[in-house]
């Protein structure tokens, strides 16, 4: 049967297709949909886990078992799982076991722009990288194949772009494969006697692989009737060199990305007159030519930033390009902002009022750091907010511990949160940790977690108190607000800064977005007693505007959470 999918969709389809029974992931744009689709086929189970470092560690233990199991994340979801990940490179498998990963060149959602290919290479594991739905479905269900007879983790490597493009796929039925059976086997203990010897079978392995990588169909070679030029690529880059060249030039279509094919490239560069390397972020490609001995042009032609695209293609092979059409008038930036009525607003406000440093973290509350709040200091990656703002107290003393904050969702918090605050409490600083606690993990699209109280199919779950957990972590300090309540975050926030112990405040408000959620009346505006003085204007709600100098709600998008109406001095804001 053939259906339009998204790559993430197929993805699901395949592990599907492939008989897998076990996946584990943390939510992660451009991942997210992986598992979300997965979890619609009763044969497989699937959950949601704390970190990316969990998701692998039960996916390999599900394998151990004899399963064929998979896990999925974002490239910087990979930096977390790259502990166990580099390990399990050498324990092996037995059932099958794929990692997926998706990148996001562009940074649409995402704070670096790293290329998961060098954790490939590093970790010495063969990754798979697919450049459209229909490769991204048969791609997953050859690196379960491929797992199974190599006896290795087979990475998958997704995209933004082919994460969230559509394509026709080809779909077929579910292959159940018999449970492999678990057999004791202590050189899997990786003390360092075992360690030796199993880095000398992952050598082999990769050499064993490559002999694959020269005949596999997936690196394919298609031929065009102007040799003067060949490119080799793979991923998206692939569908761009096409749509812009056609069946010109000749093309070596990269599927498998590491180990790369040795005889197949030298042999394709012969071929042609003038070799190009196209891919997206770093030449990995591009030096494993190079290391070859062939003469390429890659990242001397083209970015090695960025995402790709047809016009930088041709703008980099100083092409022509179409005529295109530009707006003579200055259009205004529209920077992201929090949502009416998120629950995050009062307290950035709060935050701004009070002069803090805040020591930001990832989610959808980094939108704090947008004007008018600009809130926010900093953020560097999951969990650093807490340990960071430790080792920035540490550092300056008491005068920083009273102005100095750590934000932190409560999804973030438990994914890697909780060591922060053991550091914290462990070390000593009088450092004012705030956990964000909106009930769900908002930024990547409303997934379940453990403080939750319910699993990935919305099935009630254990739920994690966070107040007796930061209490039994030896927090003495621990308060719960309502962050609509102006006044008492206001109070909290100066409160907890004053002490001179660790504090936790969590500010529990469920997202205004979520289902379930009973909002309030919208406000309205009494005209006639707004003076234009734009206080209303300072937290940024992108339901409150000015209008002919007076203040103006848009009644479609309010809420009713009232934080406006605590800012107005004259009582022209109310809720009626």
């Amino acid at each position: 049967m053939r259906e339009l999918m998204i790559g993430n969709k197929a993805v699901a389809r395949g592990m599907y297709e492939a008989g897998c029974e076990f996946i584990s992931s943390y939510p992660g744009t451009p991942s997210t949909e992986i598992t979300e689709e997965a979890v619609k086929y009763d044969e497989i189970y699937c959950e949601w886990a704390p970190n990316e470092k969990v998701a692998l560690e039960a996916a390999h233990g599900a394998s151990l078992a004899g399963k064929r199991s998979a896990c999925a994340m974002k490239h910087v979801g990979l930096n977390v799982a790259a502990d166990p990940m580099f390990s399990i490179s050498y324990i092996g498998v037995d059932a099958g076991l794929v990692i997926c990963v998706a990148d996001d060149p562009g940074m649409h959602s995402s704070q670096n722009e790293q290329d998961s290919r060098h954790y490939a290479i590093a970790a010495k594991l063969p990754m798979l990288e697919p450049s459209d739905s229909e490769e991204s479905l048969e791609f997953t269900k050859l690196a379960f194949d491929l797992s199974e007879k190599y006896h290795t983790p087979v990475l998958l490597k997704m995209c933004m772009r082919i994460s969230h493009s559509r394509s026709v796929v080809e779909t077929s039925e579910r292959v159940q494969k018999e449970t492999v059976p678990y057999v004791k086997d202590q050189s899997r203990v990786m003390l360092p006697a075992q360690a030796r010897k199993a880095h000398v079978r992952v050598e082999q392995r990769t050499l064993d692989m490559t002999e694959y990588a020269e005949t596999a169909e997936i690196n394919r070679i298609e031929d065009g009737t102007d040799k003067s030029v060949g490119f080799i690529t793979s991923s998206t880059s692939y569908q761009y060199v096409k749509e812009v060249f056609g069946d010109k030039h000749p093309v070596l279509k990269i599927g498998m990305i590491n180990p790369l094919p040795v005889k197949k490239i030298t042999d394709f560069a012969s071929s042609v007159d003038t070799l190009y390397v196209v891919e997206e972020l770093d030449p990995i490609i591009e030096n494993h030519c190079k290391m070859l001995g062939i003469g390429v042009h890659g990242k001397d032609t083209f970015p090695i930033v960025g995402e790709f695209s047809q016009q930088i293609i041709k703008k980099s092979m100083k092409m022509d390009l179409p005529a295109s059409e530009k707006l003579e008038d200055e259009i205004p930036l529209r920077p992201p902002v929090m949502c009416a009525g998120c629950p995050h607003r009062g307290l950035f406000y709060t935050l701004k009022k009070n002069g803090c440093m805040v020591y930001g973290d990832i989610g959808c509350y980094t939108l704090g750091s947008f004007a008018p709040l600009n809130a926010m200091d900093l953020n560097v990656c999951m969990g650093a907010s807490l340990s960071g703002m430790h080792g920035f107290n540490k550092a300056l003393g008491a005068e920083s511990e009273h102005k100095t904050v750590g934000v932190i969702g409560d999804s973030t918090f438990v994914h890697s949160g909780m060591t922060g605050l053991a550091d914290i409490v462990y070390n000593g600083s009088a450092s004012t940790v705030i956990i964000l606690d909106n009930s769900i993990t908002g930024m990547t699209g409303h997934q379940q977690n453990p403080t939750t109280g319910y699993n990935i199919k919305g099935d009630p779950a254990a739920k994690i108190d966070l107040e007796a957990l930061c209490r039994a972590m030896g927090v003495n300090r621990v308060r719960v607000v309502d962050p609509y309540d102006l006044d008492e975050t206001d109070k909290a926030v100066k409160e907890e800064l004053a002490a001179d112990e660790p504090s936790v405040i969590i500010t529990r408000r469920p997202c205004a977005l979520l289902k379930g959620v009973k909002h309030g009346k919208p406000v309205t505006v009494d005209e006639s007693k707004c003076v234009g003085c734009k206080a209303c204007m300072q937290v940024g709600c992108p339901a409150v505007s000015v209008v002919d100098g007076k203040a103006h709600i848009d009644r479609t998008q309010c809420v009713g959470c009232n934080v406006c109406t605590q800012m107005c001095r004259f009582g022209a804001l109310n809720q009626n």
